[in-house]
């Protein structure tokens, strides 16, 4: 139970309901998150445009073990198990349990590794970041372009992991349906939802 409660009145306005269907089109169900939005829906579709931009110049791959990073970083289970489901396009469960362990070596790149190390520390601590976090990234071949989209995505997840976060939404229950090793591994923060969503992850 998230600690604020909808807006029904709004829920009912056309606005809120195609974001609403947006989300359940996108997942298969409402997610939890989403109704939290019924407040200020307006800003919902703008972290959606935000996405969008931070996406453009970077792989899919690169995009989710960046965002991966960043949530497993800040603790949020939500994120995490979100994110984590996405990667199993790319990784085995196996390999994405010993990324949230930090573990890169033989599953990604030393690009990639590079990548997740900082947006780690981005997410996590911005101001504490040093010429040293950034030097791994240079030695790896990125361009200072390539520097600032992984900030931007790992500060962007900063965003939306302490939002929705901070309101209390707990994961969905869907994510109940995973491999027990796996969803405890991704459960780096809050409890998932006890009652099952309707659709499966």
């Amino acid at each position: 139970m998230a600690f604020i409660e909808a807006d029904h009145c709004a829920e009912r306005e056309a606005h809120v309901q195609a974001v609403y269907e947006r989300q359940a089109a996108a997942f298969g169900y409402l997610p939890n998150y989403a109704p939290l939005f019924s407040h200020r829906p307006e800003v919902i579709e703008l972290w959606a445009e935000l996405q969008r931009g931070l996406r453009r110049h970077v792989s899919p791959r690169l995009f989710e073990l960046v965002t991966f990073a960043a949530a497993v970083a800040l603790k949020s289970s939500y994120c995490a198990l979100a994110h984590g489901v996405k990667l199993r396009e790319f990784l085995t469960d196996v390999e994405i349990t010993c990324l949230t362990r930090g573990e890169y070596e033989g599953i990604v790149s030393v690009r990639e590794a590079a990548a997740m190390r900082y947006a780690g520390q981005v997410a996590l601590d911005a101001s504490g970041v040093k010429a040293v976090h950034v030097a791994p990234l240079r030695a790896a071949g990125c361009t200072d372009a390539e520097i600032f989209d992984i900030a931007g995505i790992a500060a962007g997840r900063a965003f939306f992991s302490k939002l929705v976060e901070g309101l209390g939404a707990l994961p969905d229950g869907a994510y109940q349906r995973l491999p027990d090793a796996f969803k405890a591994s991704l459960t780096v923060g809050r409890d998932i939802e006890s009652d099952e969503a309707a659709a499966p992850v």
